[in-house]
This record gives structure tokens, sequence and C-alpha cells, in this order.
């Protein structure tokens, strides 16, 4: 009774292990499949409806130069190289549309995760209500990390560069480049770790601004890095082999498509690329998203008790 009193929700309110959180990320997934699952696919179909759509006009109209081998054909005209370098950038522009509809799923998971912690199941519509006001602040969040990212990328890129500007020695240069990024990665982890990982679920489930929820995410891995880091890897793994189960099928499908129709090949590779990413992020994003948050409350109830919070608002003790 006493473990029952305790779960009123997708988790037990008290500190979590993997086999919790895993077990959690699915229930929630489970009972609120519309404010997950459905999100996640919503929105990656809605992007990917871009690339469809300019694939599908151009093909019926300047075409894309691709002959029977699916590679360009020699005597392709500009108008149909332009054909193809269209279709692929509305490609590009589709995963990116995708990726920025999964930002906003992330950002409802979290809610749906802190409800589902007390006994609270939330529609998809009221998912989407809970992150007004943070919506701005969330895309300013992807934006920093995603700019950190690549300056920090460029920045090595400059120095392996400059390396071989001043050397001029092929074996100099990759031994630096080795050393480099040797040192660059495990810096990379532990910086995604110690201020980006929880920062997502902090930012919304509290009243604090974008920097704030880095310096909260630096707090609450304080002491638990390795715990943290064990759990983000092993998800990162499953999630990925996951998405390629489920998308590799549609995307050979596609391609064998769209050697079988040259004329097509763009717009019968599209679909069997949306096809399988609809699928894949289906899956990914909303687990992905469950279990960080999943985290986030467990750091919570390790470090500040707040385990007793929750337990007042599901009820079982008075506030």
């Amino acid at each position: 009774m006493l473990g029952a009193a305790h779960k009123p929700g997708a988790m037990p309110l008290r500190p979590l292990q993997l086999g919790n959180i895993y077990d959690a990320a699915f229930r929630i997934i489970r009972f609120n499949p519309k404010a997950t699952v459905g999100s996640a696919a919503l929105v990656t179909a809605i992007a990917m409806v871009i690339p469809i759509i300019v694939s599908a006009v151009l093909a019926f109209t300047v075409g894309t130069g691709v002959d029977s081998s699916g590679e360009i054909d020699e005597d392709a005209s500009t108008a149909e190289l332009l054909g193809f370098l269209g279709s692929i950038a509305s490609l590009v522009l589709g995963a990116y549309a995708a990726q920025l509809g999964i930002v906003f799923v992330t950002g409802m998971v979290a809610h749906v995760t802190h409800a589902a912690a007390v006994g609270r199941r939330l529609t998809l519509a009221e998912a989407w209500a809970a992150t007004h006001g943070k919506r701005w602040r969330l895309l300013g969040q992807t934006f920093l990390v995603g700019l950190s990212s690549l300056v920090a990328a460029a920045l090595l890129v400059g120095a392996i560069v400059a390396v071989a500007v001043v050397t001029a020695d092929v074996l100099v240069t990759v031994l630096v480049g080795l050393v480099l990024v040797a040192g660059a990665v495990p810096l990379f982890i532990w910086l995604w770790i110690k201020v980006v990982y929880l920062a997502t679920p902090a930012l919304m489930l509290e009243p604090i601004g974008v920097f704030a929820s880095f310096g909260r995410n630096w707090r609450l891995t304080a002491g638990q890095f390795w715990r943290v880091l064990g759990i983000g890897l092993l998800t990162v793994l499953i999630t990925s082999t996951a998405g390629q189960i489920l998308s590799f099928p549609f995307a050979l499908l596609a391609q064998i498509g769209g050697l079988l129709a040259p004329d097509y090949y763009f717009l019968v590779y599209t679909i069997g690329v949306a096809i399988g990413s609809v699928l894949s992020n289906a899956f990914v994003a909303p687990f992905t998203a469950a279990v960080v948050s999943l985290q986030y409350l467990d750091q919570r109830m390790r470090k500040e008790a707040y385990d007793v919070e929750l337990m007042r608002e599901a009820g079982l003790i008075p506030r």
C-alpha cells in the first residue's frame, strides 16, 4: 500500500533508478499518446509536406535531370539541374522545419511528464497551452546551443587549418588534428551534461529564463555527472538504433522506387524519407524528451526533496 500511495502517476515519488525512468517514459507515452507521439508525428508530417510539394511540382514541370542509376544525367538541361538543386534544398528545409517543431514537442513533453508524475493526463491542447510564455525562450535556448556548437566546431577546424598553413606538414597537421579532436570530444560531452542536458525541462517547469536554465542545469548535475551521463548516453544509443530501424525500410524502398521511376526520382525518394522521418520522430522525440524530463525530476527529488512537493500536488499530503 505504501508503494501505491507514493505512485499516483507514471513514476514512484522517490529518487528514480534506471528501470523506473524507462518504465515511466513508456507509461507517459502510452497514456498520453496524442500529446507525445501524436504531437511529434504531426509536426514532422507538416514539415515534410514542404519537400513533397516542391518535389512534385518540379518533377511534373522542369524535372530533376536524374537518370536510371540515380545520378545526374550528363545531358541534363539548366532547368533540370535547378530542379535537382531545388529538390535537395526543399528536403533539407523540411528536415530543419521538422527539428524546429520537435523543439516545441520537447517543451510540451516536459509539462506532460510533470503532470504524469502527479497522476494527471494532459491533452495535446493542454500541453501546448502549458508552453505559453516560454516558446520564444525555448527557441532562444535552442539557438544559443546551436550557435555555440557551430562556433566551437569552426574554431576547431580553424585551428587545424592554421596548423596546416603554418607548418605545411601533413603529418604534423594530422597529429595535431587528432589531439585537438580527442580533447574536444570529452569537453563537448562534459559541457552537454553540465550546461545543456537538463536545461529544457528546467526552462519549461521553473520561472526562469534562458541563461538561468543553463545555470540550473549546472547545479542539478553537481555531484551526479556520471549517473546523468550514463543514462543520457544509453538513451541516445537506444533511440538512435530504434530510429534507424524505423526509418531504414522506407528509405530503402524510396531509393528503389526512385530508381524504377527516374523521372520522379526525388518525389518518390522524398515521400519515402518523409514517412520514415515521421515514424522515427514519433518514437525518438517523445521518448527522449520524457527520459530527460524524468531525470530532471529525479535530480530535484535527490537534491531538493522535490518528491514532497509532488506529493502535495498529487494530494497525498496536505499543502
